[in-house]
Order: structure tokens, then C-alpha cells, then sequence
């Protein structure tokens, strides 16, 4: 990353935060097999009666770091289209605490919800109520199922995210030993898919001396993920690597492989936040991870939810709309729906952390 980059992104990071000061609620997505979700019912009140459109952000739960700057970007996009922002997160990571903030936002008439599920069905009735409300719903980050949502907004290619942080701890073990994986919350679709990937990476005979021997569940809450961090050490002495594909599940898990001394006997790699992990690459902890700049997710997502409102897009496949200073993004494929990608994860290490750790 050269200079001139590194300033034009604090720019407009710093200008995420400044619209951050407001509050908000969320949104919520549909369609199914690549085709547009059918809104049936009144349409919500917009701009036609002289007030702003109402865009609406759902993160999984509070005090989470990357939610928090997921929601900074989607702001920063709705100011610049000219919308009102809502951002909605429950205290805990549950499809329940989710459903009712989509109630409160469909009596709030919002256009659009965006949402990252806790759960990719359960919150199906919900946000297909939102849809016959004639609201436009996409998920970001964690996607709900294709028959709830109009589009996906993907952060990486999933494949590439599995794969490479399995190729990382093979490196850093020298191919033998065993690893474990630090997950979310068992119900993450993201992190789920991810894990599917890792595994599929994991049957190629070059990995034959390595074995994966427990998926955990920090449920994205620090103390779990500590706890559950404590427990992998216990149970498995010799392990030898540890992946958490979250960004607080590797910050708690290199806090506990520091304060029990465990440098260069246990490995760490996985997604983090480089403001949270630039100690633990520093000190050698961690050589190395990844991650996608969880603002442009939000944009990203603000820009897909106003191409919907305005009828740009449909969700369909082949669908083309601007992102902003992301430039030109297009709808493709996804499994039963479809998806806008922003791009292949980014890898963190000693000689780029110090960049980029006070970036985000």
C-alpha cells in the first residue's frame, strides 16, 4: 500500500466517524435463485412527501469493533446519497433480538434493510414480511438464506478466505501438528462456509501430517472466546495451531497465547482488526493475518441499498450499479441467489501492521 492510498483511505475513514454520531436502525434482505424478490403491499414513505429515505443497518451485536466500523461505512455512503441512517445491533448475537428490530423497522417504513444474520433462517419470516412491505432487503457480511434477501453483499471470495488461512498455519507449523478452529457462533453462515473451505483445503495430501481436531465457539463475545481459547489449550496439549476467522475470537486468543507465554509453541492466523492485532504481530504472537477493510463492506452495502431503492438494480444476476469511490461493482452468482463482492482479503503482517493499525 503506498502513501498516497493509506491517506486518501484515513480521509475517508475519518469522515465515516464523523457521520457516526447519529443514531439509526436496520434492514433486512429477499429474493431467491438470483431473481428479484417480489414486494407486495403499500410501499414505504419516501422522499415524495418531502422527507429523507430511510436506510436501516442490523449487526449481529454490540461491542463488536468490525460491526461497529461495518455500520461507519454504511453511514458514510447513505449521507453521501443523501438518506437517513438507521444502525440497529441487539446486545447479543441472537436470530430473536434481530427479528424484533426488523418489526420496529417495518413500522418504521425504512426502504431498505441491510442485515448480518445471526442465523441465515430463522430470520425468514421476518424479512420477508419486511419485503411484502415493499422494503428492499440485503445482508451483508453474513448472509441469510436467498429466498430472504434481494442480493448478498460479500466481503471476499469465500473460497480464497478457507483456503489461504489454512495454507498461513500450515506455514507457520511446518506442516505437521495438530490445529483448531475459533469460530463465531455455530449459526454464522460466513463463518460456516469459510470452515467448509478450510476443510475441503485441509483433504490435499500435502496437509496428511496436519489434523483439525475441534471446530469452538466464542459466539463472538471476548470472555467466550477466551474461555473457549483456555479450553482448546487443556484439551489438546500439543496442539500446534489455532485459526479464528473473527476478529474478536484472534484478538482474545492472542491475548491468552501471550499471557500464558506460548510465542512460537502455539500459532496464530485467522481475520482481525489491525488496530487489535498490531501487538500481537508486533510481539510475534500472530506472524500473520488477514482481513478486508470492514468500512468498504458498509459502503459498499449503503451503495447496493440505494441502487436497489431507486431501481437500478433488481439483485438479479449481471445487474451493474456505481459503489462510490468503490467504482463499478456487478451482481453474480451466489450458490441459490446472488452476490456483489468487494474484493480478496488482505494480509497483515509485521511489515505492513504498523501502517495500517491506526487506520482500523
Amino acid at each position: 500500500m503506498n502513501k498516497m492510498v493509506m491517506t486518501c483511505l484515513t480521509a475517508v475513514l475519518s469522515l465515516s466517524m464523523l457521520a457516526a454520531c447519529g443514531g439509526g436502525s436496520t434492514p433486512a434482505a429477499g429474493g431467491s435463485g438470483g431473481e428479484p424478490a417480489k414486494s407486495e403491499g403499500a410501499k414505504p414513505a419516501d422522499s415524495e412527501a418531502g422527507g429523507k429515505k430511510k436506510y436501516a443497518i442490523i449487526f449481529k451485536n454490540t461491542g463488536n469493533p468490525y460491526g461497529e466500523k461495518m455500520m461507519e461505512g454504511f453511514k458514510a455512503s447513505v449521507t453521501e446519497l443523501g438518506g437517513e441512517v438507521i444502525l440497529k445491533a441487539p446486545d447479543q448475537p441472537t436470530a430473536e433480538a434481530q427479528i424484533k428490530m426488523i418489526e420496529e423497522l417495518i413500522s418504521q417504513k425504512v426502504q431498505a434493510i441491510a442485515i448480518s444474520g445471526n442465523d441465515p433462517d430463522a430470520l425468514q419470516p421476518a424479512l420477508k414480511k419486511a419485503m411484502n412491505a415493499g422494503i428492499k432487503v440485503l445482508s451483508l457480511d453474513s448472509a441469510v438464506n436467498a429466498q430472504s434477501r434481494m442480493v448478498h453483499v460479500n466481503q471476499a471470495d469465500p473460497e480464497r478466505i478457507g483456503r489461504v488461512q489454512v495454507q498461513a498455519i500450515s506455514e507457520m507449523i511446518g506442516g505437521k501438528g495438530e490445529i483448531a478452529v475459533l469460530s463465531a457462533t455455530s449459526q454464522a453462515t460466513n463463518q460456516n462456509l469459510w470452515i467448509d473451505w478450510m476443510k475441503k483445503e485441509l483433504e490435499d495430501p500435502k496437509y496428511k501430517d496436519m489434523k483439525l481436531v475441534k471446530v469452538a465457539y466464542g459466539d463472538d463475545l471476548r470472555d467466550k472466546s477466551v474461555s473457549e481459547t483456555e479450553a482448546l489449550l487443556k484439551s489438546y496439549p500439543n496442539l500446534k495451531g489455532i485459526i479464528a476467522p473473527t476478529t474478536v475470537g484472534i484478538a482474545a486468543a492472542g491475548k491468552v497465547l501471550t499471557d500464558k507465554g506460548l510465542k512460537g509453541k502455539v500459532h496464530l492466523t485467522g481475520l482481525g482488526l489491525p488496530s487489535e492485532m498490531a501487538q500481537y504481530i508486533e510481539s510475534g504472537v500472530s506472524q500473520w493475518m488477514y482481513l478486508w477493510n470492514p468500512v468498504d463492506v458498509g459502503y459498499l452495502a449503503g451503495y447496493t441499498a440505494d441502487a436497489l431503492v431507486q431501481g437500478t438494480i433488481t439483485g438479479k444476476t449481471g445487474d451493474k450499479f456505481k459503489a462510490g469511490r468503490l467504482g463499478d461493482k456487478e451482481i453474480i452468482a451466489d450458490d441459490k441467489g446472488t452476490q456483489v463482492m468487494l474484493g480478496d482479503p488482505f494480509k497483515f503482517d509485521a511489515k505492513n501492521i504498523g501502517e495500517w493499525k491506526s487506520v482500523y
